[in-house]
């Protein structure tokens, strides 16, 4: 396969056009500087938007029943440079709890962290046990020596032995755990509840997180594997076996969790057939296997209800091997290439459209705008050196400019001081928007349903609470649709005045978007009603489960209403943003050109000379704008995979 097409490449492409456009903005910055342009509200419009890609990650999740080559598929794509397996990928249960591979930019060094199982008696959330370290086993990975790191990360997959009164308590159903042959009536279950492996891997490295999940089992009985870390999966990777086809738990995983209507894998969701060396027939010929591999494809593809290009069948073994050995020949007859493909098409693209719609744009919009007031200057240089084309300067013509430029002025500040009223008000509608989805307000529901809760741990009680604290929260976000709404129509009407009274191109307001939010916590509290009402999940009084579930809600719910905090708590002073900026920017070079024509007009200077220093002034704005419009060309520059893209759809057509 050509180098250029492989995963690792193309990520780095990927990281390389983001690193791109943060230096194109930092240009962006560093040129309203210069043009005397800038100001607080555009760096922290700037600054926000850079925090954006700076934090960008990109998240895949392999999910399947156990034995299905998750791990091994893992290690085939990201680890194969250490010539064996990394990760513990055996026959059998190996991954048997969730598993998520990174690298830490923040502490910059490798290790595993292990949370003991134990914590499930307890009522914390993975999200809350996040923030103890000192619950957490730590091993530090030194990837100089990958004989010991394998043995270290070996550690994921160990189980103990307990009875099943204990596995209940822990949350499994005994009935679905291998049952332990040392010690005859104690089933096996995994010894940690979840295992974080920080490894310095160029994709790692680049923004890319792994999540590999457990079987059926462990994804049933660990609420936040479900609610959270699945739906957050910017894509998910369900793998199947080539020689079991779709079994009933594998299409319970899909049901229960993956093809789900609350599901929102929007950069896809794929199906591996894996394993499908058990179909390669020698004696009967490459077609013959290419026929059953075809079969078994479309099968899976109808059984899923996705497209059959959708199921890509490979052979992680295989794929691992020759990748070892550098055998391209078995490396093209695993197919593995197939599937970085398709994530690089997939997946990579649906990250770059998703930060063209939320930066790009934004910030071509504030470039035009700077682009259109350094025109207009432009035009007044023209005009200003046309009055100083004869032997002597028109100082009548000029004292015309300046008075016109005086008028212009005049307008400006005058629509900057009504804009700053505006955004007065602004701020005030902000804090009673603010006030509707306040930290304490959320707090305070959660405190009052856990004392509703402390009455009654019943299943009917755990129901009405759940309710009731999600009737609560749609109520606060439904009255802030409602203030939102208002607020908008307010700012629509502003940039309405505005567009027909200046000569702008006409200027959009930047919008509150709280539907979003209603949505999701809708979708979340769709999420709590299926869990809720499913047979296996309708347990008895006290259950330990039942308590964490409500944590993992709770603290989802959370999670969802600091991000409408932050928009709330940042649109206010946006909203007016574009029009604030056009303004400032006319105004400032408005004063500039108000006492160069006042000094031309007082000034003695021959036009020659002024002639001279005004072309000078002239060429200069002419390479800004150049520059402005090379900066343009380069944010809008597509992704190298979006180009990948186009060209693949195109060759496919022939």
């Amino acid at each position: 396969m050509n180098k250029q097409g492989t995963l690792s490449q193309q990520v780095e492409a990927y990281h390389g056009w983001k690193k791109e456009l943060i230096r194109q903005i930092g240009r962006y910055r560093l040129w309203l500087q210069d043009n005397n342009l800038f100001s607080d509200d555009v760096s922290n419009r700037i600054r926000h938007g850079l925090e954006l890609l700076v934090e960008d990650e990109l998240t895949i999740a392999f999910v399947g029943e156990y034995s299905r080559g998750k791990t091994e598929l893992i290690n085939a794509l990201f680890f194969s440079e250490y010539g064996q397996r990394m990760l513990p990928s055996q026959a059998g249960r190996t991954t048997m709890c969730p598993t998520e591979l990174f690298f830490d930019r923040t502490s910059n060094s490798n290790y595993l962290l292990l949370l003991p199982i134990e914590t499930r008696t307890g009522e914390l959330s993975l999200q809350q046990l996040r923030k103890q370290p000192e619950r957490w086993v730590k091993h530090d990975l030194d990837d100089r020596d990958p004989e010991i790191m394998r043995e270290v990360l070996a550690e994921v997959a160990r189980v103990k032995s307990v009875t099943p009164q204990e596995a209940r308590g822990l949350g499994f159903d005994e009935d679905m755990l291998e049952h332990d042959r040392n010690r005859p009536g104690n089933v096996l279950v995994p010894a940690w509840r979840n295992a974080q492996i920080s490894i310095r891997h160029p994709l790692f490295e680049r923004g890319l997180r792994i999540l590999d999940t457990p079987g059926l089992n462990a994804l049933g009985s660990e609420p936040e594997l479900t609610i959270s870390m699945l739906p957050r999966a910017h894509a998910i990777i369900f793998l199947l076996s080539a020689d079991t086809g779709v079994t009933a738990s594998d299409m319970t995983i899909w049901k229960e969790h993956i093809d789900t209507e609350h599901a929102d894998h929007r950069a896809g969701r794929f199906a591996v057939l894996n394993k499908i060396d058990v179909l390669w027939d020698d004696l009967q010929g490459e077609k013959h296997t290419q026929e059953a591999i075809d079969r078994v494809r479309g099968y899976t593809a109808d059984h899923l209800g996705i497209r059959q290009q959708d199921v890509i069948p490979l052979s992680a073994k295989q794929g691992l091997l020759a990748r070892v050995k550098g055998d391209e020949d078995l490396l093209g007859r695993s197919n593995l290439a197939l599937l970085e493909q398709l994530i690089i098409q997939r997946i990579l693209m649906h990250k770059e459209q998703l930060i063209t719609q939320s930066l790009i744009n934004d910030m071509l919009g504030m470039l035009q705008n700077s682009q259109a007031a350094m025109q207009t200057r432009l035009d007044a240089l023209e005009e200003e050196l046309q009055a100083c084309s004869g032997v002597t300067m028109d100082k009548d013509a000029l004292r015309r400019l300046a008075d016109r430029a005086q008028k212009d002025y005049d307008f400006y500040y005058k629509k900057l001081i009504t804009l700053r009223s505006s955004r007065r008000l602004m701020d005030s509608q902000g804090d009673m928007l603010k006030g509707l989805v306040s930290e304490d307000r959320f707090e305070a529901h959660a405190g009052k349903i856990r004392q509703k809760m402390s009455k009654s741990w019943t299943t009917a009680g755990m129901n009405h609470s759940m309710d009731y604290f999600f009737e609560l929260l749609e109520s606060d976000l439904t009255n802030l649709l409602s203030e939102g709404h208002l607020a908008e129509k307010m700012v629509g009407a502003i940039y309405r005045r505005y567009n027909e009274d200046t000569r702008a191109r006409h200027l959009e307001p930047i919008p509150l978007r709280a539907g979003r939010h209603v949505i999701a916590v809708r979708e979340l509290r769709k999420k709590a009603r299926r869990f809720r009402i499913s047979p296996k999940n309708l347990l008895t009084e006290q259950s330990l489960l039942v308590r964490r579930f409500f944590n993992v809600i709770v603290g989802e719910a959370r999670t969802l209403h600091q991000r409408v905090r932050a928009d709330v708590e940042r649109w206010p002073s946006e909203a007016l943003l574009p029009i604030m900026q056009y303004s400032m920017e006319q105004k400032q070079l408005l004063e500039h050109q108000i006492r160069r024509l006042r000094d031309m007009v007082r000034s003695d200077h021959d036009s020659r000379a002024e002639r001279e220093r005004l072309q000078n002034t002239i060429t200069d704005l002419k390479r800004q704008l150049e520059l402005a419009d090379a900066m343009q060309r380069q944010i809008r520059k597509p992704a190298p995979t979006l180009i990948q893209q186009k060209v693949v759809n195109i060759s496919g057509a022939f």
